[in-house]
């Protein structure tokens, strides 16, 4: 018996060995295009990108109005008040009381951490890089703190993303799985689209939110992938070992 447990360990380390490398890859890649997109954005050099596409969104006459018809900018209005810290919140919360009552424990408590430690490390890029908030256009929403990167780029993608793996873990067919991860990526992306519409981010405020958010949720499925477990344990299972002794 304890020969076969430690070749099962050995067989699961080789089975994740290549996932794991992979992982390392994308985030020494993602770390370095922040890095090279930080810095240029320091330096000024993406400026007259970012007021070109600020532009092309906003009717030639009327820069304080947007293109597309008025229905449009109210659902992007509803779109971006998802990546806000309020439906965030209670999104992370009810996702925790759910898992907690799942008996998922380790789940909830890592899924809590994750996105608290990602919504910190998003407000330190921004004191960092203290980049101000583009005035090329009129603002469609109130806004008040620094730009770079996005906040609701980064935290949406913190919270949607982490939230999206852990909870995708816990999941049986292959097909759920892709879903849950599918709506994470396309709730990030349309919530970093609607900043750069309403005018109020830089567009690589949003690609650096994206990629900010993108490598601190897979850095934190990374180790739940190797720490936390994704089933909850077999209580009938329990109860009838507890009989039996």
């Amino acid at each position: 018996m304890t020969e076969v447990q430690p070749r099962g360990f050995l067989a699961r380390l080789t089975a994740y060995e290549p996932l794991t490398l992979i992982t390392l890859a994308s985030i020494a890649g993602g770390l370095f295009v922040l890095q090279r997109l930080t810095s240029e954005v320091l330096e000024g050099e993406t400026f007259r990108f970012d007021e070109a596409i600020l532009l092309a969104l906003r009717q030639p006459r009327d820069l304080a109005v947007p293109i597309g018809p008025a229905w449009l900018t109210h659902a992007v209005s509803d779109i971006t008040s998802l990546g806000g810290i309020t439906v965030l919140t209670l999104l992370t919360a009810l996702i925790a009381v759910y898992l907690l009552l799942d008996r998922r424990w380790q789940i909830a408590i890592f899924v809590v951490s994750s996105v608290l430690s990602g919504w910190l490390a998003s407000t330190l890029l921004k004191i960092l890089v203290a980049r101000p908030r583009p005035d090329i256009v009129p603002h469609l929403v109130e806004v008040s703190d620094l730009s770079f990167p996005s906040g609701h780029a980064m935290v949406s993608a913190v919270t949607y993303l982490t939230l999206g793996a852990l909870v995708a873990r816990t999941q049986r067919y292959s097909s759920t799985r892709i879903f849950v991860m599918g709506a994470g990526v396309f709730l990030a992306v349309i919530i970093g689209l609607s900043r750069i519409y309403l005018g109020v981010h830089y567009p690589t405020d949003v690609f650096a939110g994206w990629c900010a958010g993108a490598l601190w949720a897979l850095g934190c499925w990374l180790i739940s992938k190797r720490f936390i477990p994704s089933r909850a344990p077999d209580v009938s299972a329990e109860t009838g070992n507890d009989e039996k002794k």
